[in-house]
């Protein structure tokens, strides 16, 4: 029991159960984030101080960077394995049994994982480690005006068609991502497994449109 996590499978699990997690964290930051559609950006900016400064939240703070990291070097792990035990590609490759999406898996997370380090860089460590981000008073209290910073960055387009190009990729891996995770799990019947697979692909779509949605509508639209 104790060597679990250092089998192929053990890897798998502790994946699946990181990669869940994060599929709660989207819906949660999804929310947060059309905040700033609204016609002030004070809400936003009080529930991202909130999100930042509340001490539970900070402990998931830890938790969620540890389950993207669990992700993105177990996911490593067992593309570099799956690579080894077949070194020499077939002359024909039989793609019966495989997706399109399951095929580049490792493609989209490369991508996706590029974004979540450049967004890190654009938003989370500007407010937390410098003096970049202007400061917004809001019923006599002092917060980061991150609202603004994201409306300044989805007015320039380089911004608004890169955000946009990675919750594409994002899309392609959450729909097989999300079936493989509860698969791995050992939930797959013939019952519910169809339901998992449907709602995997309602997921895939609408989060990911949510978060495109947000810079098409602050550039054309404010």
């Amino acid at each position: 029991m104790s060597n679990i996590f250092s089998t192929s499978i053990g890897r798998k699990l502790l994946m699946s159960l990181a990669g869940i997690f994060l599929l709660t964290f989207l819906v949660v930051h999804l929310g947060i984030n059309l905040l700033v559609l609204r016609e002030t950006q004070d809400a936003f900016n009080i529930a991202a101080h909130f999100m930042g400064t509340n001490p539970v939240i900070k402990v998931f703070e830890i938790v969620l960077f540890g389950g993207i990291l669990i992700h993105i070097i177990y996911g490593m792990i067992l593309s570099i394995q799956n690579g080894k035990s077949r070194p020499v590609r077939y002359k024909k490759d039989n793609h019966s049994q495989t997706s399109f999406f399951s095929k580049y898996m490792f493609h989209t997370a490369i991508i996706v994982g590029i974004f979540i380090v450049i967004h890190l860089f654009d938003f989370y460590f500007k407010a937390k480690f410098t003096d970049v981000v202007d400061s917004v008073t809001i019923n006599g209290k002092h917060y980061h005006d991150l609202g603004e910073l994201v409306i300044e960055k989805f007015k320039m387009p380089v911004f608004v068609f890169g955000y946009i190009f990675a919750f594409i990729f994002l899309s392609f891996h959450l729909h097989h991502g999300f079936q493989s995770a509860f698969q791995t799990l050992g939930i797959n019947h013939k019952s519910y497994t169809p339901i998992i697979k449907a709602f995997g692909v309602v997921y895939s779509i609408l989060i990911p449109l949510g978060f495109a949605i947000i810079p098409i509508v602050i550039y054309f639209f404010r």
